[in-house]
């Protein structure tokens, strides 16, 4: 699935970030938790240079725990970034972050009074993945508008935090074409792509069929299955017949129950699901570069 949905205030972010980024010290970029790989955003590391970045895993809560601490293994082995999982809507989360943000400053600005001279830290990441509400907790107070559709955020802000920080808020920003087909379909199940600009049924499908494969358990628990469907549209089918996702003649709407599925993934009705782990995203790699190579 070839997402292209890069709006004109997602160019315009752009070109603010490149502008503002000689005056910043530090990067945090926020991740989904349930994608890391496919939510962060190749322009980041374009556009940071050779700043220091934390790697915030957010919606933890909604993440397999499991693969979630694979994954911050893999950003602090395999990347050198440090790595922190988060709730940013879990009440109490933000105080104990905005001590983390501190204490890592110090480390990686070694040569920085952050007392006389505040680290300036920009937060960056992708849309929907939680920057507005993780900005409102660690100021304590409703500064940026939160919303359950991508591109809620369109402007830059920034305000200072305790402990020598001076916090700069960026509108969530994709980068102008996502060529990995897994990728794309990860982003649109997640909530990061507005519902106009994906296919609904197309991407069920793509989660179902995930979904059966690696958290069976989860599937038959959630829809009181005695026994798994064989394959992504039989469970769409199924999923439409349990819910009343029926059109005249008793035919399974598919698109109804498509957003049921979707939906509730997104709300962690299903469970704890991860959509990749370190290990997928490398095989899949893998296949993508030998299959261009024959």
């Amino acid at each position: 699935m070839a997402i292209q949905w890069y709006p004109g205030h997602m160019h315009k972010a752009r070109k603010k970030i490149k502008e503002s980024m000689p005056l910043i010290d530090m990067v945090i970029e926020v991740l989904d938790a349930r994608i890391p790989y496919s939510s962060e955003n190749p322009l980041v590391d374009q556009l940071r240079g050779a700043r220091p970045c934390i790697t915030l895993l957010n919606k933890s809560d909604l993440a397999d725990p499991i693969v979630t601490m694979a994954w911050k293994q893999h950003y602090e082995k395999q990347r050198g970034v440090k790595a922190i999982d988060i709730v940013a809507e879990k009440k109490g989360e933000a105080k104990g972050l905005i001590q983390k943000i501190s204490q890592l400053a110090k480390t990686m600005l070694v040569d920085r009074n952050l007392e006389a001279k505040p680290a300036r830290v920009m937060i960056m990441g992708i849309p929907n993945v939680g920057k507005s509400t993780l900005m409102n907790g660690l100021l304590g107070r409703r500064l940026a508008k939160v919303g359950n559709e991508p591109a809620v955020t369109k402007e830059q802000h920034s305000t200072r935090l305790a402990n020598g920080v001076l916090l700069y808020d960026t509108p969530g920003m994709l980068w102008p074409k996502v060529e990995d087909e897994d990728s794309g379909y990860r982003l649109a199940i997640s909530g990061a792509i507005k519902s106009t600009a994906m296919d609904f049924e197309d991407v069920a499908l793509y989660a179902a069929g995930y979904f059966l494969e690696y958290y069976p358990e989860l599937i038959m628990a959630r829809y009181k299955l005695k026994e798994l469907p064989k394959d992504d549209i039989g469970l769409l089918e199924e999923i439409g017949r349990r819910r009343g996702a029926l059109r005249a003649g008793g035919r399974i709407d598919l698109h109804k129950a498509s957003e049921l599925l979707i939906n509730e993934f997104r709300n962690g009705t299903l469970g704890r699901i991860s959509l990749e782990t370190p290990e997928l995203v490398e095989a899949q790699r893998a296949l993508r570069n030998a299959t261009e190579e024959s």
